[in-house]
């Protein structure tokens, strides 16, 4: 070996060995601990991989301290390269959380307040009256989802971003669902809008903002806007996002579907999604939110509540994140996230400090989110055994209801061999068998349920649907 071809190899060597020690400070940053919950959750998870309900990456952390930490499956199937702990993800709606702290930073800096109208920042839809950026935050604005208008209207033969959706309102002037804190009802639109206000009024891009006063001060050095469509990167340790083919009856990646899927022409917007992450910056981002020196007490306060509506209704909503209170584990922010394969999910449990933590890149008939035993495991709960049931029981559920004292619609839905309450074109409920008749929805807390009630010829006449602790009790009747 010339002494060129040394000093070369001894370069390389030199920087393979600085990425391992680079990568190992990273994992050695938090306190690592293991105990009996380890080997419950590392049981749960792994029955999951084997039975491919789970390919991706968990972190479960108690007082901040990673009781578990584990990948599975694959990364890229084409070259058959594996996930590991530092893979990166997209976020999809778990990106909320940070378009809405991108606006309380904003706001602290004196360039908007919650209370200004959205016409300030984006004259061009000065036509919804009274529309503010608490209601953007909040989901309480009442603007129709963009990805079903984009769907009907838009020119898919290019790449859409946040303007060309805007010009699409601006023309097109699709009526609000509700009038302004009237009701409840998850927006993209919402999101998106506020990555806008973000732009204009701190005259810098999305990304570039949210870089600057939340990812760097927070040494969140894995996490950014990315937009692979519109902007392509070449990204090491990138995770890549897989849907399931009915017809091909095989995962496949979601470009394969063509230009016109939704996944790929709207790849230009921000705001809604769109920002990557891996499982040691999120947990860097919430061990932030617990203390005072990025935000303060007011600030989480604001975060961190259930906004009402005008009636005094909650909505478990705050300025990203959802809200939950329950008996057994006290005040819960989430957020759950779905896209192009990516199904991802945060939750920290604010009153007792537990936090989980959930990417995965397989979106499958058979992909689950496993939080609640997750859950349960964390609190010394024995977890649940779920009921299998055949293809015909579920069937027979799916159809239309009338809510009993509204009168208004509601859907059950077969599809991949499961059971889905849809909340709107893009977003749907699995419901979950624990019984014959009695069912959960997946993820949430506190629990809802489901209750099929037969007559005498054991049909379906109606479902009973509960909340514990709020309010909730439903009767609907199976529509004829």
């Amino acid at each position: 070996m010339n002494k060129n071809t040394f000093f070369i190899v001894s370069l390389v060597l030199a920087f393979v060995s600085c990425k391992q020690k680079n990568s190992e400070k990273e994992k050695r940053s938090f306190e690592i601990v293991t105990n009996e919950k380890t080997e419950q959750l590392s049981s749960l998870y792994q029955e999951l991989f084997e039975k491919q309900k789970f390919n991706g990456n968990v972190l479960v952390a108690d007082n901040g301290k990673i009781i578990f930490q584990k990948s599975y499956g694959l990364s890229n199937e084409k070259d058959s390269i594996n996930l590991n702990l530092e893979t990166k993800f997209e976020l999809a709606s778990v990106s909320k959380q940070f378009t809405a702290m991108g606006i309380v930073q904003l706001q602290k800096e004196g360039k908007l307040s919650y209370d200004d109208k959205i016409s300030k920042f984006i004259p061009e839809l000065q036509h919804y009256e009274n529309i503010t950026i608490k209601n953007l935050l909040n989901h309480t604005g009442g603007l129709p989802d963009y990805i079903e208008l984009a769907e009907e209207k838009l020119d898919k033969t290019k790449i859409a971003t946040n303007e060309d959706i805007i010009k699409l309102f601006q023309d097109s002037k699709p009526k609000k669902n509700f009038e302004p804190n009237e009701k409840w009802e998850y927006s993209n639109t919402g999101y998106l809008l506020l990555a806008t206000i973000i732009k204009r009024a701190s005259g810098k891009e999305f990304g570039e903002y949210l870089k600057e006063t939340i990812f760097d001060p927070l040494n969140m050095k894995k996490t950014f806007v990315y937009r692979r469509r519109f902007n392509p990167k070449k990204i090491k340790n990138y995770a890549q996002g897989y849907i399931y083919s009915d017809s091909l009856k095989a995962k496949i990646l979601p470009d394969n579907m063509g230009k016109d899927f939704y996944v790929v022409y709207l790849d230009g917007v921000v705001g809604d999604g769109t920002v990557s992450s891996n499982i040691y910056d999120l947990l860097k981002w919430d061990r932030a939110l617990y203390k005072n020196d990025f935000i303060n007490e007011k600030d989480k306060k604001l975060i961190f509540s259930s906004y009402q509506t005008k009636d005094s209704t909650e909505t478990d909503y705050g300025f990203g994140w959802m809200i939950d209170n329950s008996n057994k584990y006290k005040k819960i922010a989430l957020h759950s996230g779905g896209w192009g394969g990516y199904i991802t999910y945060i939750e920290r449990h604010l009153d007792n400090d537990k936090t989980i933590i959930i990417l995965q890149n397989n979106s499958t008939r058979n992909t689950e989110i496993p939080v609640k035993n997750t859950r349960r495991i964390l609190y010394d709960i024995p977890i649940e055994k779920l009921t299998k049931l055949n293809r015909e029981i579920l069937e027979s559920y799916a159809g239309t209801y009338l809510i009993n004292e509204s009168n208004k619609e509601r859907k059950i839905i077969f599809e991949n061999d499961k059971l889905w309450v849809p909340m709107n074109p893009q977003v749907k409920l699995e419901l979950i068998p624990v019984s014959k008749t009695k069912f959960i929805v997946d993820g949430f807390s506190p629990e809802v349920s489901y209750t099929f009630i037969l007559n005498s010829n054991n049909d379906v006449e109606k479902y009973r649907v509960q909340q514990e602790g709020k309010g909730l009790d439903r009767i609907a009747t199976r529509k004829k």
